[in-house]
């Protein structure tokens, strides 16, 4: 009896088909992605870098487009020797964003540096209060910042050269009684180291019509004077970078 021969299979023609999908489906999930990074809101990106650039010392020109900084290249804020100015740099108006961001930085710097008990950096509604204590730069019953702060000084004061807004330069004291042939109240004391911070400040090249300088003596405290912990708090010198609002009862 005969064997049937077997059935063979034909050959599948269309097995690229398959292939072809798969390619497809890949193709599709890349141009949805490139889609997807195409969506960035580039003017927020923008604001965002341009505002850290500031923050940190950095302007750009207006034809300029936002570069990127490699943080390990640079410090929060550019250390300067005793004896150089802050470089002159195009300034913008600060706002409150821009207060935030520059109040994280000195705070950054000074803990980075163990210089936190030196300086303190707070928002007000006057605008940023950067706060130099008495101990940190100036000697009891002196008027004249001592050479070894004016290093953190410089660094401290770089933070705030970028900006345009009007600057008040403020000293205040404890309410012990001082008399001396130079200083016969606690008014002059305060109003000489006031007037000396602000003449450093247009050594470093900030504008004077930026500025203006005032001695409170002991009628600001921030701290109860019956303690020394609280006296010590109240010897400060108070540089004020201004808000908006501010200026507007500035003359």
């Amino acid at each position: 009896m005969a064997r049937k021969k077997k059935h063979e299979k034909e050959p599948n023609h269309e097995r690229w088909l398959v292939s072809y999908a798969d390619f497809i489906t890949l193709l599709f999930a890349v141009f949805v992605t490139l889609y997807a990074m195409s969506q960035t809101d580039k003017k927020k990106v923008e604001e965002v870098m341009a505002s850290m650039a500031s923050s940190f010392g950095f302007a750009a020109s207006p034809a300029s487009k936002p570069s990127v900084i490699e943080m390990g290249a640079m410090n929060i804020i550019p250390s300067l020797n005793k004896s150089a100015s802050i470089p002159r740099r195009g300034k913008s108006r600060g706002g409150e964003q821009d207060f935030k961001a520059t109040k994280a930085s000195i705070e950054a710097y000074l803990l980075k540096n163990g210089a936190q008990t030196k300086v303190d950096v707070s928002i007000t509604q006057r605008g940023l209060v950067v706060s130099l204590k008495e101990a940190g730069f100036f000697d009891s019953g002196s008027a004249n910042i001592k050479h070894s702060s004016l290093s953190l000084l410089n660094d401290v004061l770089g933070s705030l050269a970028n900006y345009s807004n009007r600057i008040r330069v403020e000293g205040h004291t404890d309410n012990v009684p001082i008399s001396s042939p130079a200083f016969p109240s606690n008014w002059e004391l305060s109003t000489a180291r006031a007037t000396n911070v602000l003449q450093y400040l247009m050594k470093q090249e900030f504008e004077p019509v930026q500025m203006s300088a005032a001695g409170y003596g002991q009628y600001h405290p921030v701290a109860d004077n019956s303690t020394e912990e609280g006296r010590g708090k109240n010897r400060r010198m108070d540089i004020v970078l201004l808000s908006e609002q501010s200026e507007r009862g500035e003359p």
